[in-house]
């Protein structure tokens, strides 16, 4: 019985080492298995962050499904934008490394330097240009002999937004005052502030109690510019704006009126404020002419340093568009216009188009009518 017993006992022992050992041997082979599976995880994670990959033939337009579509839209547009922005940060990076050897940057195409060159373009130095500009109704002012005095006015029964709006554009001119029109004709306001001093005219028009339409007459002899008035912006309704303006007389700064009609128009902004600026008030009012709209705005400055400046608006803000102007004070009925932009009517190309239909309609049944 001793002898059996030993025997079994032996041999369980061998069979538990040889489990023993073959676990051993599965744990190694697991091992190798799983840090393939993390090295997997750690690429699908890299693929992750690097955003979707698309084969190269993918076209998004070729998916059916709407939302799908739009997500997938999203995520390659997310692909870009990262692309772009890592081949930025490795230019960048040659740049700096190359250092003064660096090449050029290159001048990005934008809609004004793909611009048609305008003829009417003139050089400020030009004989002629002086001489009109000195013979010109803005001559008196810039040979300072007038100084500018300004009536701001509305249209008649104004609401409560175009009056905020006069009375902003008050704080902004100086030496500028808001009446009421009170029912006239601008026929007989004209001589009215020509005979109490004043060198300007301003109307604000409204519709649908939004300012939409400014015009702007020089006294005594004119000339008269209207303008289209949008994206009109008061105070209150702009973020991060600055406090109210002081009575200090701001700078003026005209930037692209470089057109024969374009110094008219910048020498009529310029004649609105005074000659010398007060630099202790540190206020800029801008006229930035951009494809024939012109953007007005009225910032704030601090030298923060020697090279950094900071800037604060502090409002209105809002955007003009010529649509006349015309030579002497306004007269609506025979005024002589310098300058009327010209719109190509729709509704003329319409009837042309439905009279042609009409014909062939005409053509068609007749011929039907000699075929029975």
């Amino acid at each position: 019985m001793d002898s059996n017993e030993a025997t079994t006992s032996e041999s369980v022992s061998k069979k538990k080492g040889k489990t023993k050992k073959v676990k051993r041997k599965v744990k190694s082979d697991e091992a190798p298995v799983q840090e393939m599976e993390q090295a997997e995880g750690e690429e699908t994670e890299k693929k992750s962050e690097s955003g979707p990959c698309f084969p190269p033939t993918f076209s998004v337009s070729e998916i059916k499904n709407k939302q799908r579509r739009h997500s997938m839209f999203l995520k390659l547009k997310e692909e870009k934008r990262k692309q772009k922005l890592e081949l930025k940060k490795k230019k960048k990076k040659e740049r700096k490394a190359l250092g003064d050897k660096a090449p050029p940057k290159e001048v990005p195409k934008t809609i004004e330097n793909q611009r048609i060159y305008d003829e009417t373009t003139v050089n400020p130095e030009d004989e002629e240009v002086a001489f009109d500009e000195g013979t010109d109704e803005f001559s008196a002012y810039f040979n300072r002999l007038t100084n500018p005095k300004v009536l701001i006015t509305t249209s008649d029964r104004p609401r409560g937004r175009t009056v905020r709006f006069c009375e902003q554009l008050a704080t902004v001119i100086p030496h500028a005052h808001v009446y009421y029109r009170r029912g006239l004709a601008l026929k007989r306001v004209i001589p009215q502030c020509v005979s109490r001093g004043f060198t300007y005219l301003m109307v604000i028009n409204e519709d649908r109690k939004v300012p939409n339409g400014l015009v702007l007459c020089h006294l005594p002899d004119g000339p008269t510019a209207h303008f289209k008035v949008s994206n009109v912006r008061l105070r209150k309704e702009m973020k991060r704006r600055g406090k109210d303006p002081t009575e200090h007389v701001p700078e003026v700064i005209l930037n692209n009126f470089t057109t024969r009609l374009g110094h008219s128009i910048g020498r009529m902004f310029a004649a609105l404020f005074p000659h010398d600026p007060q630099f202790v008030g540190r206020q800029v009012a801008t006229f930035h002419n951009q494809r024939d709209f012109i953007f007005f705005r009225f910032h704030r400055y601090i030298f923060k340093n020697e090279k950094k400046v900071g800037i604060q608006e502090l409002g209105p803000r809002f955007t003009l568009k010529l649509r006349s102007l015309q030579k002497g004070t306004f007269d609506s009925k025979f005024g002589e216009y310098e300058w009327v932009h010209k719109v190509r009517s729709k509704s003329k190309i319409s009837f042309v188009r439905n009279v042609g239909c009409l014909n062939v309609l005409l053509f068609v049944s007749n011929l039907s009518v000699s075929h029975t």
